[in-house]
């Protein structure tokens, strides 16, 4: 099992899955040719997708994507928001926190996020090629806590000390506290974790002009004694599997 990263940042957001017999997609508003190169244009292989919430740097091509047949899983009041009934439109998928799922071999847990949208979720998945998952990005907390975790995807978007030096408007100021998570938290939360199984950690969604991606990782890798990885379009990893 390996992950791609065909974006992480706010132009465009998408991440694929990929063994040799299935793939799945993570976000969608990476331009879908890039997609398609990204597959071998393999679309049998896709399983479905994942869509966290509804902002266009993370759902922009689904209508794409389920036109070429692509299931497509989110919150119902995602789709509402994308203007997409499940009732009309068959691949369209709605999924409940806390409320596990089959996508193939995937098993996937939705849980709930916290961010400017109308329903956000993060992922806990699991498929037996690479063990388990955490995937959270645009949320400015996570209220839920996960035993034996091997791979971490979260979210690293700004620093509050390189926040706190920039002349910005107090509403954008207001709106990154209260949408993204910061270094600080960041931190505080993997201190919560138990990482003994965990293999990497990928920083997720870093801010162009708020974050310094070299303090990230370093300061991340002391806290952590896991490689810390930023999620640059073009990162591939290997995900090793482990036994159940």
């Amino acid at each position: 099992m390996k992950i791609k990263v065909l974006g992480s940042c706010s132009s465009g957001n998408c991440y694929l899955l990929q063994s040799k017999k299935e793939t799945l997609i993570i976000e969608c508003g990476v331009d879908l040719r890039k997609v398609m190169k990204a597959i071998d244009f393999n679309i049998s292989n896709v399983v479905g997708c994942l869509i966290s919430h509804e902002h266009k740097d993370h759902s922009k091509y689904v209508n794409g994507l389920m036109n070429k047949g692509i299931n497509v899983y989110s919150s119902p009041l995602t789709f509402e928001a994308l203007g997409i009934d499940e009732r009309r439109n068959h691949r369209a998928k709605y999924i409940f926190s806390e409320e596990s799922i089959k996508i193939g071999e995937f098993k996937v847990i939705p849980f709930k996020t916290k961010h400017d949208a109308a329903e956000p979720l993060g992922f806990y998945i699991f498929h037996p090629e690479m063990g388990s998952m955490l995937f959270a990005t645009d949320t400015y907390y996570i209220d839920y806590t996960f035993k034996d975790l091997n791979h971490i995807f979260i979210e690293c978007n700004y620093s509050k000390d390189i926040l706190d030096k920039k002349d910005l408007p107090d509403t954008l100021k207001r709106r990154l506290i209260k949408s993204h998570f910061e270094l600080g938290n960041v931190k505080t939360y993997l201190k919560n974790l138990d990482l003994t199984t965990t293999k990497e950690i990928v920083l997720l969604h870093l801010s162009d002009s708020n974050s310094d991606s070299n303090v990230f990782r370093s300061e991340i890798e002391a806290l952590t004694g896991k490689p810390v990885y930023i999620a640059d379009k073009g990162l591939e990893i290997d995900l090793e599997g482990y036994e159940c």
